[in-house]
């Protein structure tokens, strides 16, 4: 019974989420609980656990006597993995990626350079394996392989960055890479100069290189950009 209440959380969660997000229900819609049940068939336990979580990531705020209202969007929680994934498979896509992008141009070039000072030999060694599992997979529209490897890629060079708000961004970026798989945002194959650019990322890190472990990031950056101004305009 456990796991049927879990399902059917998801369930709500998995229709409100991406409805709340996509405008459907716009900022000060108050939403009925009694209303929920019945369009879901579920009992009120299953209702008050989603818009539990719908309130965690900001979405919408409980009041007495006013009922669940949906929030402002300027006070979502737009870090939150679940809403980035939600609004990018709504019709905002292209300017929700465009400002994750930016936001990545920002962050990983510091990232990189911290982590060609700061990464352990560990760390340089899975990068190495991460950017070889790139080059193996970028080939013969492997797509969804090729994103374990740049999703975890990434993930490496923010946490052996040695700074904390870098590592926690390691969800966000995942999101953004994940989303533009999924949605189709990306050429059939990656780019072979960006898959190049990681594997020089990997090797500058491992040497210690700061500024060119920076530089070569922020190419590769701005390379995710210029895809979006042709799939995505």
């Amino acid at each position: 019974m456990e796991n049927e209440g879990k399902g059917l959380h998801a369930r709500v969660l998995e229709s409100l989420g991406p409805a709340i997000t996509a405008g459907d229900y716009p900022p000060g819609t108050v939403l009925r609980t009694d209303e929920l049940e019945q369009r879901f068939d579920v009992s009120r336990t299953v209702i008050r656990e989603a818009i539990r979580v719908l309130e965690s990531m900001q979405l919408v705020a409980s009041r007495r006597r006013v009922g669940v209202t949906v929030r402002p969007t300027e006070e979502w929680n737009v870090y939150d993995p679940r809403v980035i994934g939600w609004r990018l498979a709504g019709r905002d896509r292209p300017r929700q990626l465009r400002s994750l992008t930016v936001l990545r141009s920002a962050i990983e070039p510091v990232a990189a350079g911290l982590a060609a000072r700061h990464a352990t030999p560990r760390q340089c060694a899975e990068l190495t394996e991460q950017a070889m599992g790139m080059v193996a997979t970028s080939r013969g529209q492997q797509l969804d392989a090729y994103l374990v490897h740049d999703t975890a890629f990434h993930r490496v060079v923010l946490t052996a960055s040695g700074n904390e708000m870098f590592a926690r961004l390691g969800d966000v970026v995942a999101a953004v890479l994940t989303g533009r798989t999924q949605h189709h945002v990306m050429f059939t194959d990656p780019d072979p100069a960006a898959v190049t650019l990681h594997v020089q990322v990997a090797e500058a890190v491992r040497t210690g290189d700061a500024a060119r472990a920076e530089s070569l990031t922020r190419e590769i950056t701005a390379g995710a950009m210029a895809e979006l101004d042709v799939l995505a305009p």
